[in-house]
């Protein structure tokens, strides 16, 4: 099993919308490297929900539900992907960036050296830190 990072806005689509919905399609991703991850991404990974620029936090889990298929919001033949992805739990508490940053156990984050990148992968580690930091 895999680990992952994707980022949202929440004013664009938060934790709870995701949640309300059961599941998503992660679209709309126009990076080559974040579309190389979601490619290698697989049924049963994790992955942490952040929110970006306004909240800064990861909020809660979400598990792989199915593998990459062409994006539906791309042009026919283009090159973008999208997975399914569905809710598992959120945080007890959110992890701010503050948090993330302070920890030396995630010093190598990829979230902390590329935090453009959208689709991020997460290594074992420093997915259950994060899961820790998230406890009540």
């Amino acid at each position: 099993m895999n680990h992952w990072l994707v980022k949202s806005e929440p004013e664009a689509y938060s934790w709870d919308t995701f949640t309300q919905e059961k599941g998503t399609a992660w679209t709309g991703v126009r990076n080559y490297q974040a579309r190389n991850n979601l490619n290698q991404m697989q049924p049963g990974d994790l992955v942490l929900f952040y929110h970006s620029v306004s909240e800064k936090a990861v909020v809660g889990v979400a598990e792989v539900a199915g593998p990459a298929a062409p994006d539906a919001t791309a042009e026919a033949g283009s090159p973008w992907v999208a997975v399914q992805l569905r809710p598992v739990q959120a945080l007890a508490r959110p992890v701010p960036l503050a948090a993330l940053k302070a920890d030396t156990r995630l010093h190598q984050l990829a979230l902390l050296r590329q935090s453009r990148l959208s689709v991020l992968p997460v290594r074992p580690e420093e997915f259950d830190a994060v899961l820790e930091l998230g406890q009540s």
